[in-house]
């Protein structure tokens, strides 16, 4: 039987995506020339010619346009059963992927409960950053900023993004009022890996183009947390994810307008999950809720 070379496959489809002979092989963990030949063996088993190789480029052909097309679907769907066939065989242990703001702040503190409650479920807790997918690693869930809109995948919104700024109240009686835009331009502004943040507030405030100063930037979200609870400055809190530093006072809102009111925090899992992902998600989205949203 003349067997589909599915080794030439795989290079093949990566090679299209990547149009690189090396960046596939950097995907794959194999030569440049290891990619290459199998291309020309697939080429050799179909008897067409599935790249035009310039002297520093690839182009795809008619032919490979074509099968890249069903080469990239049937991989993903392959992927795909093959992580149903094995949630469902390790249906007692979970990886779940969160971003360290929401591990650190809810997840962590909390696990000794779920664990309590499922004793029989293994769980496994990984850094994720926000813009990671389900589809591209082995977490069975993600707990990310923002909706996973792979196909095959279910996002649940746990609680708004929205951040307004906020201080310590040892900063606030040191550095005095903070009621108006121009008091919070005058006081230590805290970033959060970026200054945009910041000047996204003030044009929301009426002031775009003030000036934000030189303040520290900080690379990591939970390095930020801990230096305006320390009354380092004022930092722009996404008031869901400080709901209990609020709650106890080590944080005071210091102005009500507000930043990302359409961004949100999503737990993802399979369109069909385990009964193990089903059993963590209902936990979770019930140590996450409240009475209602700060608006």
């Amino acid at each position: 039987m003349d067997y589909l070379p599915l080794n030439a496959i795989r290079a093949f489809e990566a090679a299209a995506r990547h149009l690189s002979f090396s960046a596939a092989g950097e995907e794959l963990h194999v030569t440049h020339p290891a990619i290459s030949h199998q291309i020309r063996r697939l080429e050799e088993w179909l008897g067409v010619l599935l790249f035009h190789r310039d002297a520093r480029k690839v182009r795809l052909t008619d032919a490979g346009l074509a099968l890249q097309a069903s080469a990239t679907a049937a991989l993903s769907d392959l992927a795909a059963a093959c992580r149903r066939i094995r949630r469902n065989a390790v249906a007692t242990s979970l990886s779940v992927g969160c971003i360290p703001s929401i591990a650190s702040r809810w997840l962590v503190p909390r696990l000794s409960d779920f664990t309590a409650r499922h004793p029989e479920i293994a769980i496994r807790v990984a850094y994720a950053k926000a813009e990671d997918r389900l589809e591209d690693d082995d977490n069975d869930i993600l707990i990310t900023l923002g909706a996973d809109p792979s196909p095959g995948a279910a996002s649940l919104r746990l609680f708004s993004r929205i951040s307004r700024p906020a201080c310590s109240p040892h900063y606030l009686a040191r550095k005095g009022l903070l009621g108006t835009p121009a008091d919070i331009a005058a006081a230590d502004l805290l970033h959060d890996e970026t200054r945009q943040g910041w000047r996204e507030w003030f044009s929301q405030a009426g002031m775009a183009g003030a000036d934000i100063g030189n303040g520290p930037v900080f690379a990591d979200f939970n390095i930020l947390a801990t230096a305006v609870i320390a009354g380092h400055g004022v930092a722009l809190c996404p008031i869901e994810v400080f709901r209990e530093e609020l709650r106890r006072g080590d944080l005071v809102v210091v102005s009500d307008i507000a930043t990302d009111r359409d961004k949100g925090y999503y737990l993802t899992m399979a369109g069909q999950p385990s009964a193990a992902e089903i059993t963590f998600a209902d936990w979770f989205r019930d140590q996450v809720s409240t009475d209602g949203e700060t608006a």
